[in-house]
């Protein structure tokens, strides 16, 4: 397959300058959403790369600085627990996204957005169904974004133990149930996401 189809398609309508978009952590019970966008050098490929889900962590971690290193530009960025009850997941989610393309050191001129729904971005923007497994620039940004929030729930972990946040990064896994019985929530928990529980 080509990596860079959806990337080559933007260059030849004019757009030499696209980034990857994706999030990670929409669907978990705690800690903020998170996205990545990403502009790479045209034509680039980077060994190893796939969609986040698909990789082990440890493939993961190896991938980042290498993603960082090559990319011309990338941000990372992310919307709160408080902004997740507030606006919803999916407005959060597109929230997170929006700041990670305003905050790229170089301007993009049209972004690919993994998804079947686009966030509303000041430059021209294509949604891409599965788009981390089919677009290069999309399958860095996931890496990005899941790497990055990963690092964050075990920074949660050291200040809230007693939910063992490292283990299951905020989804509600059976021992995430568990705790959240035992001790309520935390302020890192989506309160929305607790009400049917």
């Amino acid at each position: 397959m080509d990596w860079l189809t959806y990337e080559k398609q933007a260059n030849s309508e004019g757009y030499q300058v696209v980034c990857g978009v994706d999030e990670a952590g929409r669907g978990p019970l705690a800690g903020p959403v998170y996205a990545a966008a990403v502009i790479l050098p045209p034509g680039a490929v980077i060994d190893g790369v796939n969609d986040s889900k698909k990789l082990s962590e440890k493939k993961r971690e190896a991938l980042f600085p290498i993603i960082c290193e090559r990319a011309l530009s990338f941000c990372v960025a992310s919307a709160s627990e408080t902004e997740i009850d507030e606006m919803n997941i999916l407005n959060a989610t597109f929230l997170a996204m929006k700041r990670a393309v305003e905050g790229l050191s170089i301007s993009a001129e049209a972004a690919l957005i993994d998804g079947n729904r686009l966030p509303a971005l000041s430059i021209p923007a294509r949604s891409i169904v599965k788009g981390d497994s089919l677009s290069m620039s999309i399958a860095c940004a996931s890496i990005l974004a899941k790497v990055s929030r990963d690092h964050f729930m075990y920074e949660l972990d050291q200040a809230y133990p007693q939910y063992q946040f490292a283990k299951h990064k905020g989804y509600g896994t059976k021992l995430h149930m568990e705790h959240i019985r035992e001790y309520g929530p935390c302020p890192a928990h989506r309160k929305t996401f607790l009400k049917k529980f």
